[in-house]
């Protein structure tokens, strides 16, 4: 493999965490949640920023991956998650602390919204081919994760 194929691997599948035999999805997710607790301290700006980059290098990234591959949408490719992971926290970043409680829900909710895929997610999901596609939808349930997870904090803790 040559070192950009590496680089390039490193980044689609969030240093591997998407080659997991099981629910790679979910395990690029719940391989964001370190990375965002490390960040979230740093405040929305640093947050906004690592979201904004994921999805940049993510976009970069899979459109190498999708390149070499026959699938619009490989399972392994989570940089996705990853950058719909962050999107998720911008919302209630300037407004809460982040809990393990807050942790658990915002990736339960997340991964609700990635899987059910309302629109505009089953849009980008199914109409809008490459990688602008597989990336965009994850930033749009990570939007509505984000305003669940905003209403949650302000009305129930």
């Amino acid at each position: 493999m040559k070192n950009k194929d590496f680089l390039y691997t490193l980044i689609a599948t969030f240093f591997f965490s998407g080659k997991s035999k099981v629910a790679p999805g979910t395990m690029g997710s719940l391989a964001t949640l370190p990375f965002i607790a490390l960040i979230y301290p740093l405040g929305g700006c640093a947050l906004f920023i690592a979201t904004l980059v994921s999805y940049l290098i993510g976009i970069q990234a899979t459109k190498h991956i999708l390149a070499t591959s026959t699938n619009k949408d490989p399972g392994f490719v989570v940089i996705d998650e990853t950058a719909g992971q962050l999107t998720t926290f911008l919302f209630i970043v300037s407004f809460a602390h982040l809990s393990i409680l807050n942790l658990l829900l915002g990736f339960a909710l997340f991964r609700l919204f990635d899987i059910v895929k309302i629109w505009p997610c089953s849009y980008f999901d199914k109409k809008v081919v490459g990688a602008f596609g597989v990336m965009t939808d994850d930033i749009f349930a990570g939007i509505y994760a984000g305003i669940v997870l905003l209403l949650i904090n302000q009305f129930i803790f």
